[in-house]
């Protein structure tokens, strides 16, 4: 393609932002709300409006409502409560810290389907006018784009990642694939099931409607997705067996290694969500430390202006890289834990959370 900036005669900075999944359409938002003259590149010819859902941390949460955000998330997401980690035979291990994160923070664990906090985001877009979303743009060369910022949002593939930082990070697969589907009923069961090397998940996304994610070894086929959970409690068989497998979705698990050494560069390029920090979806901070890179860097591009965005993304990378990078670590960490080869061990130490023993006798029998 031709690579395009956006001309700017009212003084304000130009950027283009190159991806336009959660990171690159919230950093388009901030930026936009700054005064910035911003066009999306999207490599796609349109958005993908896959229905699976995400989960929004208090913090994440927070930083929507920095971007006007807040508002819209809200009026289509869904708390999140009462979730347990169990055994395929049903039985309790423990219960996700969700209510303590409530008690907290003051506010509980949000799940939002993700077409419904794309529209959100293009509906924030739309308010503010100004912002030209360019698809099927296949960006070859990232150093020709003619704009003051560059705002890699493209994914763990990341072009604008690699034409600056080279190999200092690249995708890595750690041999499971997560087979993820929407059931057309409310199970009313939610959180995770553990086995050995595999584990079945359940949240509520909306009314009538329950999301699900089975993480099996990376061979494994969907036929053979319900045969390696036949026999596990009510009702991870039955959503299985009343899903489409043609509704299925199959997500290859792969994270960035190794952790990158900076999320800027050349004075003008920054990175944003798994461009930067690619991580497994064991905690369920995907969106989030996308959402908290964009509000992150359009606060401190906003407060330095074009002239100073060196200083601003150099104040970015300090603001996230660390913070991102730890719960990239930890979420690796929690896989390896799920899906080590002693799942006894493992439920053992599981047993010993605080609150495992109070939600073992809390679940009806």
């Amino acid at each position: 393609m031709g690579e395009t900036g956006s001309e700017n005669d009212s003084g304000a900075g130009t950027a283009v932002v190159v991806g336009a999944g959660v990171g690159g359409l919230a950093t388009a938002v901030g930026l936009r709300r700054a005064g910035w003259e911003v066009t999306v590149l999207e490599r796609r010819t349109e958005l993908e409006r896959y229905g699976t859902a995400f989960g929004i941390h208090p913090t994440a949460q927070a930083a929507l409502d920095r971007l006007g955000l807040g508002e819209a998330l809200r009026a289509r997401a869904v708390p999140y409560r009462g979730a347990r980690i169990r055994r395929p035979d049903g039985s309790v291990l423990a219960a996700l810290p969700l209510e303590r994160i409530e008690r907290r923070a003051g506010r509980p664990e949000l799940l939002i389907a993700r077409p419904h906090l794309i529209d959100a985001l293009l509906a924030g877009l739309d308010r503010l006018g100004g912002v030209r979303i360019a698809y099927g743009q296949h960006l070859t060369d990232p150093a020709a784009l003619g704009a003051d910022l560059v705002v890699g949002a493209d994914g763990i593939n990341s072009v604008v990642r690699t034409a600056y930082l080279g190999r200092a990070g690249g995708p890595r697969p750690i041999g499971t694939v997560a087979w993820i589907g929407i059931a057309g009923f409310e199970t009313g069961v939610y959180g995770e099931t553990w086995g050995q090397g595999r584990f079945f998940g359940m949240t509520p996304v909306e009314p009538g409607r329950t999301n699900w994610y089975a993480t099996v070894p990376a061979a494994t086929t969907a036929q053979q997705v319900r045969e390696a959970f036949a026999g596990w409690h009510d009702p991870v068989p039955r959503v299985l067996a009343e899903t489409d497998p043609a509704t299925w979705i199959r997500y290859e698990m792969r994270h960035l290694y190794p952790a990158l050494p900076t999320f800027v560069a050349d004075g003008r390029v920054a990175l944003v969500g798994d461009a930067a920090h690619a991580m497994t979806p064991n905690l369920g901070q995907g969106a989030c430390t996308a959402l908290l890179d964009a509000e992150a860097l359009t606060r401190a591009v906003a407060a330095g202006g074009p002239a100073g965005l060196p200083g601003a993304l150099r104040a970015y990378d300090t603001e996230r890289r660390r913070s991102a990078q730890r719960v990239a670590f930890g979420s690796r960490n929690l896989h390896r834990f799920m899906t080590g080869p002693r799942p006894a061990l493992r439920d053992a130490l599981v047993r010993l959370l605080p609150g495992s023993r109070t939600a073992r006798r809390a679940e009806p029998r």
